[in-house]
């Protein structure tokens, strides 16, 4: 595959909290007791079927990505989400034919206790907030691309998750600003499971409202065998009425460092970005790695690499999107053209009917 195998696609993929679904749950706990069915648990995900033709070999993805929110009484909720994968790759050594794989696991799986309205509590098997990607766009029906970026590993301690616990909520925030922020300690855990590395760190983010501009800051460091620090920062702009966005990252390990840059863009003239024109949306990302040094403890390329990759999706209606992009990654290693196409389906549905108060 374009990154790696699959399971290490996955692996960079591994963090994300579902930002969408907590958020719908947690506006949920402050509505009136009127909403009735608030206490219902919800069942999301995505299911998408995904090609990638690299080098001129083509490999096929089925895969389920479910996942459950249920909410007990007002202040706790439990969460979680899995993968079910499978992987058709041609037979290499000149023979024909497909070979065939199969994944499956849990991703994570934690309890959210909401103290405070400026505080949460976290624990369990968490998803690690370095960055954004991590936590904020690596499901399938999010990305925008099907790739995760190169530096997505850096940071995340291999797995993507931590054992352990999290505060997490809004610092301070006003009409002007809104500052949020994780710290978290995991434990070390070997489980196949239930994987993580004793490692602890944070992030601090500033949103501009007027401006729509958001800047964050992440620190980790893992706290096992060899110590090492993970440092990051992130910047996104939404112009306002425009339907541009632009999201970067630039992450730095002990061994290697890189950015990524990405920009996507729907239309809101000819009536809007749901008109038959304004599904459309190009997609454009820049990034580039490079190694400190030749010791492999991150999942960065070990040699420096460059890829840019175009993409144009179109977003049909009932939450389905049909992904397709072209890349070209440079390295010392040779250059390669990377041509990806996807459909998914984001799912979205209560558990049972909810009861009316």
């Amino acid at each position: 595959m374009a990154n790696g195998n699959w399971q290490e696609k996955r692996t960079a993929r591994r963090a994300l909290i579902a930002p969408s679904i907590a958020a719908l749950i947690v506006a949920g706990f402050c509505t009136a007791p009127c909403a009735g069915a608030q206490d219902t648990p919800l069942i999301s995900g995505g299911v998408g079927f995904f090609t990638d033709t690299n080098g001129g070999s083509t490999f096929y993805q089925p895969h389920i990505e479910p996942l459950i929110a249920a909410p007990l009484g007002k202040s706790l909720l439990v969460e979680g989400r899995g993968i079910l994968l499978e992987e058709f790759s041609p037979n290499g050594g000149g023979q024909s034919g497909y070979s065939h794989s199969h994944f499956n696991s849990l991703i994570y799986l934690q309890g959210d206790y909401l103290a405070t309205r400026h505080l949460t509590i976290v624990a369990g098997d968490y998803l690690l907030p370095f960055n954004t990607y991590n936590d904020r766009l690596s499901e399938i029906w999010i990305e925008n691309l099907q790739d995760g970026p190169l530096t997505a590993g850096v940071g995340t301690m291999n797995s993507g998750s931590g054992i352990g616990g999290m505060l997490s909520g809004s610092a301070a925030s006003s009409e002007k600003f809104s500052i949020s922020y994780n710290a978290w300690f995991s434990a070390r855990s070997g489980n196949m499971y239930f994987n993580s590395q004793r490692s602890s760190g944070g992030r601090a983010s500033l949103y501009l409202p007027e401006s729509r501009v958001e800047i964050g800051f992440s620190y980790d460091r893992r706290l096992q065998q060899t110590q090492e620090n993970f440092f990051g920062t992130h910047v996104w702009w939404e112009p306002k009425d425009t339907g541009l966005r632009l999201r970067s990252e630039f992450s730095r390990g002990q061994h290697a460092q890189g950015y990524w840059i990405e920009a996507d863009y729907r239309t809101h003239a000819w009536s809007g970005p749901e008109n038959w024109i304004g599904r459309f949306q190009p997609v454009f990302r820049m990034q580039q790695t490079f190694r400190i040094d030749n010791l492999g403890s991150d999942s960065v390329s070990s040699i420096n690499t460059q890829r840019a990759d175009f993409g144009l999706d179109y977003n049909l209606p009932h939450e389905v999107r049909i992904l397709t992009s072209y890349g070209r990654q440079f390295s010392a290693s040779g250059d390669t053209n990377i041509w990806e196409t996807g459909i998914v389906y984001r799912l979205l549905f209560p558990t049972w009917k909810g009861k009316a108060d």
